[in-house]
């Protein structure tokens, strides 16, 4: 069965960050994910992970000022130095973590044409996979869906496995975020399917509303079963706003508990 890891950028947020992780192993996660965390020492960060006997799952790329609601700058061509030293960063992070996943968030193409966003794009891929390789770490990339982010230039997994193509590397792979992809194509099960092996990471949460399971209209009794069918072995990210809070909201899990 599928194995779930803890998104800490969207689980347990009833308490300040560093507390989640002990939060999250009572509640039975073996690991855990979260997208930033640059504004935390590594080596606090690495410790709380040892402590609570926590896998560190994922980690994104920097994507720019969050708190101005900057959500990535890979197709941003006057950037490129800044994107170049954010991938430094994150390996940075990532080894000492034993992080062996990073996603990148492409962020908006504002105020560039499609083909420069796409060459910017392609060309910031390629050095950060060749980067992120060379450290045993895989890139991942991540469709999102243009009505939670609009304008965001990466939202659906056609387009994701176009660029895919175009930088031509084999150390780049899809994350498949089943509420985003949901919203933009659903037709889950066989999109799964017929991505499987370039996808590296799965995260969830239902639709409408980006609670947990059972509150919307994706029906996860079966889509979970059949994604641990196809042979997919890899974590599947709970990115998701609990309707009533964290523990309450984790009845959905017993099912799928190891």
């Amino acid at each position: 069965m599928p194995k779930f890891s803890a998104n800490l950028g969207f689980l347990f947020t009833e308490v300040p960050f560093l507390e989640r992780f002990a939060r999250a192993r009572a509640a039975g996660f073996e690991g855990v994910e979260y997208p930033f965390p640059y504004a935390h020492p590594v080596a606090t960060l690495v410790e709380l992970a040892r402590t609570h006997a926590l896998e560190q799952v994922l980690l994104n790329l920097p994507c720019g000022d969050f708190a101005k609601g900057e959500r990535g700058i890979a197709c941003q061509p006057e950037r490129r130095g800044e994107f170049r030293e954010g991938v430094g960063q994150a390996i940075e992070y990532a080894r000492a973590l034993a992080c062996t996943r990073v996603n990148c968030l492409a962020g908006p193409a504002a105020g560039v044409s499609d083909a420069v966003a796409f060459d910017t794009f392609v060309e910031n891929l390629r050095f950060a996979a060749t980067a992120l390789g060379a450290a045993g770490i895989r890139l991942l990339i991540e469709p999102i869906n243009g009505r939670d982010m609009p304008g965001f230039y990466l939202q659906t997994s056609a387009q994701a496995l176009r660029v895919m193509d175009a930088v031509g590397s084999d150390n780049l792979w899809l994350q498949y975020d089943v509420y985003h992809m949901q919203v933009m194509e659903g037709d889950l099960a066989r999109g799964i399917e017929r991505n499987l092996a370039r996808i590296a990471h799965i995260q969830l949460a239902d639709n409408p509303g980006r609670h947990e399971p059972g509150t919307g209209e994706i029906n996860y009794a079966f889509l979970l079963p059949h994604i641990d069918r196809l042979g997919y072995t890899g974590w599947v990210g709970c990115e998701y706003a609990p309707a009533a809070g964290t523990e309450p909201g984790l009845g959905w899990m017993a099912p799928y508990r190891r």
